[in-house]
């Protein structure tokens, strides 16, 4: 029998959630291949990607879950909570729609997550100035009343789409993680479960592929 290596040290469930059209599929293509896609269709279900990085010399292995916007798809999108650490919550600042239904998709993050957790909320598609309908200070309101980063980006033209992802995995890290071991229940498609150790950890540093900021809340 052939014993699988373990191509990684960590392993850190990531999340992205919102309103259908908010811009969440383009968001982790443009943070995965620096890609956009013109007309996108909407996620069916659950997509899943995965990104490494590479800090201290420790592989650490970012599962990235996109999952659909739409109501019908819920029962099946929920599932995919459950262990997450991380959520990226998207509304399309040009859509007060999305902003409103905000608190939904928090509610269902937090319902379903593991028992620690960080949140970045993400005000999609600041190319779209001229159709603003949520203002930069409502974004920045919602997420300091609900403890969460926040930061506006535009798949478009790349604007601040790395920065939403990295800083969101900095506050995981040393808020999480740093001198602290925990468990991580990875539940991969509801089948197989893999307990992921994480403790004992030490200040990061990135190499030089990657650009980390300490994690603020008002970070554009």
């Amino acid at each position: 029998m052939v014993l699988k290596t373990i191509e990684y040290d960590y392993l850190c469930k990531i999340v992205v959630i919102g309103d259908s059209g908010v811009g969440k599929s383009n968001l982790l293509s443009r943070y995965n291949k620096n890609e956009f896609s013109v007309g996108k269709l909407s996620t069916i279900g659950v997509e899943f990607s995965t990104k490494t990085l590479k800090i201290d010399n420790k592989l650490i292995k970012l599962q990235l879950w996109d999952t659909a916007g739409q109501e019908k798809y819920n029962s099946i999108t929920e599932s995919y909570y459950k262990g997450a650490i991380g959520a990226l919550i998207v509304y399309n600042i040009a859509d007060r729609n999305s902003f409103n239904n905000l608190e939904k998709w928090l509610k269902k993050f937090r319902e379903n997550a593991h028992q620690d957790y960080g949140i970045m909320l993400v005000g999609n598609k600041s190319d779209l100035k001229e159709y603003r309908e949520v203002s930069t200070l409502e974004g920045k309101q919602f997420a300091e009343k609900h403890y969460m980063q926040f930061i506006e980006t535009s798949a478009l033209d790349s604007n601040n789409v790395e920065t939403a992802f990295n800083n969101l995995f900095n506050f995981i890290y040393y808020s999480l993680f740093k001198n602290k071991t925990m468990t991580l229940d990875i539940n991969n498609n509801g089948n197989n479960n893999s307990n992921i150790m994480v403790g004992d950890c030490e200040p990061i540093q990135f190499d030089q592929r990657y650009t980390i900021n300490k994690p603020v809340y008002d970070c554009c």
